[in-house]
């Protein structure tokens, strides 16, 4: 029974409403006793005529306080609910839990946890069996069947991933498993995206005789991804994706960002109504261009909106051909020499092993090069020509230098324009015309924004058949008006020919800078072609996971989970190999989540012949109001029982009386606000506080602890950080901690641990206020707490482009008292505690140590550290500590420092030392100084 947003879990009990009436007769006609008052000469007549007396009625506001206290207690035993929530309890002995938790659906994950936890409340109050499976975890993960509390774990456990689903290797084995559960009930929460082969996957899922479907998928698919980027000649392209169906446009801004983290570009991606593509440009200069190393959709938290970038998109592979033979006895003369000297600086240059032009191209084309230049080369083998023609054809640039070969191969379709037979001298023996000059670059063509030479001439040229084109195919021409470069567009690529030969024996050009910004603008307008296929008999080198994609965007370190990468063709995204850049500091390969074909389809709804009950994702917003009723109840009771003794007089007899039954009254109210508390809680479980036996134990051993945030990859390194540190403090100290304790800020006593390491992970939940509470007191208390926010190689703490990991630091010390920060100084304790120590690297270096300034801090000169050397209740660095410190089972690190050095390792490990010693012994280490004049003192 339901009266939004009102129900009831017993609605017949409200029938007890009824006798209200009843109630009320009752109530009207049995008042409380008045209040007698005897006049004293009237006290003898008293004693004599005594007669009963009744009441005549109760007053009307007491008879309404009790009809409302047991109204009250009658809602309150229908168990009253407030939003009561939907209810789809699964039909039949199991419940199969099929749950999308691909990239996805990262945007809303926890509503979509909030609705499967209702779905296994709703089995556990059942008393059946849950199979609980993902379909973006690892294939050999345990489903099930679990018990609700061990299935609600799991689910808090999981997170979504970067990468695409899997359903049907997943549905194949929630099927196998439901062979066993005949009649069990199926629940599929999608992430609402079709993948392949979704078809056979629900055939497998629901071909063992299931008992119910529940279906939930989000109303409409918001998520907007990047598919593909290129970097073009006039700016850097984006395309992105947004499921088909949405009437409505749209507009957001791509950033583009540099290796450090800093937004050094922006553009505007608007999606026209019913649009689900849409393009923009980055108008940027080239070199700009080149510092790109990822592009992210504002606002979209989740993988499909960001790409990262690799060499790909940034250099060009350049092929050189050429005929000549003279390239190693004359450099000079060669005619690749200049070509090789101007393009090197910014694009890879390969050649043939064999000038053949039947082997030499194929071996050019095989490595699939975005341009290829060709030096006097004339009449090509019919085979390598058509070959390259379909090069050019599928968006390749080719560029010809002119020269005897040319001039005398006659025309073909590799070629903008017809050629004259022949060449032109200028100033020549027969020749009345001078060296020409170049004039200015016309409008129309790439070369626009370029200064034309002044001091360029040209003595030698092919001329160009007159034709109706022409004008349109002239890149750059002379001062008469015959054309110097002319080019032409082939299919999806471009042919384009200098007139002259790339050598100083036609013209000067070649020596010149403009030469230069010519062929940097012709190399522009190609296009990369692709990754090197390797070959069948090669092993292609692995690539180590570098920098991460996360669930949410972010870009993170790798994760334990991560493989090398393999490179070649068709390498999917998987859970070994997730989005992101793989190789090293000397070179990536970037493996993005999305490519250019993706597109994003609904899923469709599998034809089921079971019943199908549709729910939606939302949060539980319903609240148990039985409690509150009761506590409501209750006070009403001590109301009333305060007004009857107000009505009876006993308030006024005496001030014995008074007191007594004041006493009485605040007795029964602090007992009915007691029991209401107790009732509103509806017994929740309180914070565990520790007995005296475990406090015993806690303060036995000193040990070293870590904020659990949730995150297993996390946590995980965080306690294999300590436990390493731990190790090398029992090997070069005489401390012997015990085993690192993970603690929840939120529940845990934290006065135990003396200092405590918090990794700052931007995918945890922000800490609500009273565990940030718990955390100021523990710091104003004498704890500490070291800040790692991991994140040097993305955004300093003191920089102003801040990092996810860092914001998140900034949002948590918001809600603290932080006293005034410095880096370490050179002369603090921190440094001398036990080793000397100038900085304190992690798996990082070059991010200073942050602790309590000394702001009225002296340092004379015969004393070695500063004055005031307290324990600094704060500590914040950026160079994963926990990284660096952490180990194996068998004692050795887990990760390579960044840059690789074995010394770092070290460094970092005597950091934690000092940090230690710091801790436990405050400002000892300064105190010492004053030793010997103590002593002196007293004459010792």
């Amino acid at each position: 029974m339901s009266w939004l947003p009102l129900s009831f879990g017993a609605p017949m009990v409200l029938f007890g409403l009824l006798a209200l009436p009843v109630i009320w007769w009752l109530l009207r006609f049995t008042p409380p006793r008045p209040q007698t008052e005897l006049f004293p000469p009237l006290k003898i007549l008293a004693r004599v005529l005594k007669r009963e007396e009744t009441p005549r009625q109760s007053p009307w506001w007491l008879t309404l306080l009790r009809l409302l206290m047991a109204a009250l207690v009658i809602m309150a035993l229908a168990d009253p609910v407030l939003n009561p929530r939907e209810e789809a309890p699964a039909r039949g002995a199991a419940l199969a839990l099929v749950i999308d938790n691909g990239w996805a659906s990262a945007s809303d994950w926890d509503k979509r946890v909030a609705t499967a936890r209702r779905l296994i409340a709703d089995a556990g109050t059942s008393d059946i069996p849950v199979i609980l499976a993902f379909t973006a975890e690892k294939p050999n993960a345990d489903i099930g069947p679990f018990d609700a509390n061990a299935a609600l774990d799991r689910l808090r456990a999981t997170k979504p991933r970067p990468i695409p689903t899997d359903r049907q290797a997943v549905y194949a084995r929630v099927g196998e498993a439901l062979a066993a559960m005949p009649g069990a009930g199926i629940a599929v929460l999608s992430d609402g995206l079709e993948a392949p082969d979704d078809r056979p996957a629900f055939a497998a899922l629901l071909a063992r005789g299931a008992a119910s479907l529940i279906w939930a998928a989000p109303e409409r698919i918001a998520p907007i991804a990047l598919t593909a980027t290129e970097n073009e000649v006039d700016g850097f392209s984006l395309t992105a994706i947004r499921a088909p169906g949405n009437a409505a446009p749209a507009r957001l801004t791509a950033g583009a960002f540099d290796d450090k983290g800093r937004r050094i570009a922006d553009a505007v991606l608007a999606f026209g109504a019913g649009e689900d593509t849409a393009t923009a440009t980055m108008t940027v200069p080239f070199e700009l261009r080149n510092d790109f190393a990822s592009v992210a959709l504002d606002g979209e938290r989740h993988a499909g909106a960001v790409r990262v970038l690799d060499e790909s998109s940034r250099r060009r592979r350049v092929g050189l051909i050429s005929q000549s033979e003279a390239d190693q006895a004359q450099p000079l003369l060669s005619p690749l020499y200049y070509i090789r000297r101007a393009l090197s600086p910014f694009a890879d240059l390969i050649e043939p092993s064999n000038p053949d032009l039947a082997e030499a191209i194929p071996q050019i084309l095989d490595q699939k090069p975005a341009m290829i230049i060709m030096s006097d080369v004339g009449a090509m083998p019919e085979q390598a020509r058509t070959r390259l023609a379909d090069w050019v054809q599928g968006g390749g640039t080719l560029v010809r230098f002119a020269g005897p070969r040319l001039a005398n191969a006659g025309n073909d379709d590799l070629l903008p324009v017809r050629l004259r037979g022949g060449e032109r001298n200028f100033g020549g023996a027969l020749s009345w015309t001078t060296p020409q000059p170049v004039a200015e670059f016309p409008a129309s063509g790439p070369f626009a924004d370029l200064t034309p030479p002044r001091d360029v001439t040209v003595s030698r040229q092919v001329l160009a058949e007159p034709s109706a084109d022409i004008v349109e195919r002239t890149w750059a021409s002379l001062a008469d008006g015959t054309p110097l470069v002319t080019g032409a567009k082939r299919g999806k690529g471009s042919i384009v020919l200098f007139h002259i030969a790339p050598t100083a024996t036609w013209s000067n050009l070649p020596i010149s800078g403009s030469f230069v910004e010519m062929l940097q603008r012709v190399v522009l307008l190609s296009r990369n072609q692709g990754s090197i296929e390797t070959p069948a008999d090669a092993t292609p080198a692995a690539l180590a996971p570098y920098r991460m994609i996360a669930a949410d965007g972010a870009l993170v370190p790798p994760s334990p989970e991560a493989r090398p990468l393999t490179p070649g063709a068709g390498t999917a995204v998987t859970m070994e190999n997730p989005p992101g850049l793989y190789g090293s500091e000397a070179g990536v390969l970037a493996h993005n989540l999305l490519s250019s074909e993706s597109r994003l389809q609904p899923i469709a709804r599998p034809q089921a012949q079971v019943p199908v009950t549709e729910i939606a994702y939302a949060f539980d917003e319903s609240s148990l109001l039985k409690g509150p009723f009761i506590a409501a109840a209750l006070v009403l009771m001590a109301l009333d029982t305060l007004a009857v003794l107000w009505m009876g007089g006993v308030l006024a007899r005496r001030r014995k009386g008074r007191n007594a039954a004041a006493t009485t009254a605040a007795a029964s109210l602090l007992l009915a606000v007691s029991l209401s508390v107790l009732l509103v809680q509806n017994a929740s479980a309180q914070d565990a506080k520790p007995d005296d036996a475990a406090s015993i134990e806690a303060i036995s051993t000193t040990r070293l602890a870590y904020v659990i945030t949730g995150t297993s990859g996390v946590d995980a390194v965080s306690r294999a950080g300590l436990q390493g540190l731990t190790r090398f403090l029992v090997e070069k100290t005489s401390m012997e901690p015990g085993e690192p304790a993970g603690v929840d800020i939120a529940r845990d006593e934290l006065a135990f641990y003396p200092l405590i390491y918090w990794p700052i992970d931007p995918a945890s939940p922000m800490p609500d206020e009273e565990a940030i509470a718990r955390i100021d007191a523990y710091m104003r208390q004498g704890g500490t707490v070291l800040f790692d926010t991991r994140d040097q190689y993305s955004s300093g703490f003191g920089e102003g482009s801040a990092s996810p990991a860092t914001q998140r630091l900034r949002d948590i010390l918001g809600n603290l008292n932080i006293p005034p920060l410095e880096p370490v100084p050179a002369d603090h304790v921190l440094t001398k505690s036990f080793y000397m120590v100038p900085e304190f690297p992690g798996r990082f270096n070059g991010s200073p140590m942050w602790v309590e300034a000394s702001l009225d801090a002296s340092n004379d000169d015969n004393r070695p550290v500063r004055t005031g050397d307290g324990v600094s209740p704060i500590l914040i660095t950026a160079n994963d500590l926990a990284g660096a410190w952490a180990i194996d089972a068998g004692g050795e690190p887990l990760f390579p420092t960044v840059p690789p050095d074995p010394m770092q390792r070290v460094y970092a490990l005597r950091g934690g030392v000092n940090i230690m010693m710091y801790m436990l012994t405050g400002n000892y280490k300064s105190d010492q100084v004053h030793v010997p004049i103590l002593l002196e003192r007293l004459g010792q």
